[in-house]
């Protein structure tokens, strides 16, 4: 992983944390990890969760993996529920849709 990404990625795991209103030390207890876990992973360049311990974290903060990882976290649900609405549509609708997106997208 590019140093970019990791930057990325421990960004993303902070922003997870303060928008649930969660200090480090309290992330760090729910997730059963010592009182000074989520601070190294905040701060320390090298160090990095194992798979389970970030789920951990995404439960916690009440997140799945699909919004965390997602090319733009802030439109995840907005996303989410233009594919959900979409998928109850028939094919002609679907594809009136689409056509719409590409001439406004121009």
């Amino acid at each position: 992983m590019e140093n970019q990404d990791k930057v990325k990625f421990i960004e993303r795991i902070s922003k997870l944390r303060n928008d649930n209103n969660l200090s480090a030390r309290k992330l760090s207890n729910l997730i059963g990890k010592n009182y000074g876990y989520i601070n190294k992973l905040e701060c320390d360049k090298d160090f990095f969760p194992i798979i389970n311990t970030l789920f951990d974290i995404l439960e916690v903060c009440n997140t799945t993996p699909a919004e965390f990882f997602y090319y733009d976290p802030s439109q995840y649900k907005n996303d989410k529920d233009i594919i959900e609405l979409l998928s109850k549509v028939d094919e002609d609708t679907k594809n009136a849709v689409i056509t719409m997106l590409k001439k406004v997208k121009k």
